[in-house]
């Protein structure tokens, strides 16, 4: 390569930094146009983001509506089915009622069929009607936890109620001489307390 052709070759490249130096010191220059372009590309992706992010907020905003809507279903359809509950609660216990009034209203139809019965046989039979009755009220209590209150030993004043002091020589002071009226527990609960006579 020849000088002649060098020394153009680096005029040339002088020239073309100088031009460039001269781009970047005017305002109005190529150089300010070419940093403002990535600019205005940010500027669309921005808003660009803002439409992305409200879209997601609208979507975020029926999402929160729906699970509101199924949560206040859900809340009706359980107090629904709570007063159901409590509604209905001794339903099964008045199912197992119903046997006993059964055994009754069965002894008050023997008696009626047995008019050509004794007397000592009619009473045998209502007797028989009755124990059966209480039976099956007993089977129906120990279906539901309902237990007789002890009166075995000595007076408890959680569980038994005295009515009256009696001399007793067969019982100690303050043991349960009779009992006027059973007691009954529901589980731990005391449904009614015994009332009974305690020895002085």
């Amino acid at each position: 390569m020849s000088k002649d052709t060098e020394n153009t070759n680096n005029e040339e490249v002088e020239q073309e930094v100088e031009t460039n130096e001269e781009c970047c010191k005017d305002e109005s220059s190529c150089c300010n146009e070419e940093e403002t372009a990535p600019e205005e590309v940010k500027e669309l992706s921005a808003e660009d983001k803002v439409v992305e992010l409200e879209a997601k907020l609208k979507e975020a905003e029926e999402k929160y509506l729906r699970v509101h809507a199924d949560f206040e279903n859900i809340k009706k359809r359980l107090e629904k089915e709570k007063y159901n509950a409590i509604d209905y609660a001794s339903e099964k216990f008045a199912k197992d009622l119903l046997s006993p009034i059964d055994t009754l209203e069965m002894a008050l139809a023997a008696e009626e069929a047995a008019s050509n019965l004794s007397t000592e046989e009619l009473l045998a039979k209502l007797k028989e009607g009755v124990e059966l009755t209480i039976k099956n009220f007993y089977t129906a209590f120990e279906k539901h936890n309902i237990t007789v209150v002890e009166t075995d030993g000595e007076f408890d004043p959680n569980f038994h109620n005295a009515i009256m002091k009696i001399d007793s020589e067969e019982k100690d002071s303050g043991e349960i001489v009779q009992v006027m009226q059973k007691g009954y527990m529901l589980k731990e609960r005391l449904l009614r307390p015994a009332m009974v006579s305690i020895a002085n």
